[in-house]
């Protein structure tokens, strides 16, 4: 298993394809808090459930300043449907080689149902507007995160 980052650790710095063609790059972002949250496959159960959850909270969550990426392995093809489908207003990162995944410590082994195999460790990461860890979830479950991230993060309903 990956190292999982700290709060106060440095973010590690990544460009990826969003899920419009555009190129985001975390240290672009500095002066912002990033809620970057890692998951599985677009258009799966959970991973619908949790982006679903982040669509309805975006309002709350950009007006306590904070800025909503998604990050999976799923080619931009895939994700632009994944969007397109469930209205996602927010950048979903295409990852396909797994390396900001596992810099942020969300891939590697995980159990599930009682099988153990490799892959995405749903998991969130706030960065803060000084480019380091202010917050680092991992193996939660995609029901109910989004409320409990707010809760932590001291968001309030919009």
């Amino acid at each position: 298993m990956p190292e999982r980052l700290a709060p106060g650790d440095a973010a590690p710095d990544f460009t990826l394809t969003a899920s419009d063609g555009s190129s985001v790059t975390l240290s672009q972002l500095r002066g912002e808090h990033v809620v970057l949250y890692f998951y599985p496959a677009a258009m799966t159960p959970g991973c619908t459930t949790q982006a679903c959850d982040f669509r309805d909270s975006l309002d709350a969550l950009n007006a306590a300043g904070y800025r909503v990426l998604g990050v999976s392995p799923d080619p931009v093809d895939k994700l632009a449907r994944f969007a397109e489908r469930d209205a996602l207003t927010f950048p979903l990162l295409s990852d396909p080689d797994h390396a900001v995944l596992a810099a942020y410590g969300a891939w590697g082994e995980k159990t599930n149902y009682g099988r153990t195999s490799v892959g995405v460790v749903r998991s969130t990461v706030v960065v803060a507007p000084d480019g380091t860890v202010e917050l680092a979830q991992h193996n939660v479950r995609a029901k109910g995160h989004v409320a409990k991230l707010r809760r932590d993060l001291g968001v309030d309903a919009a």
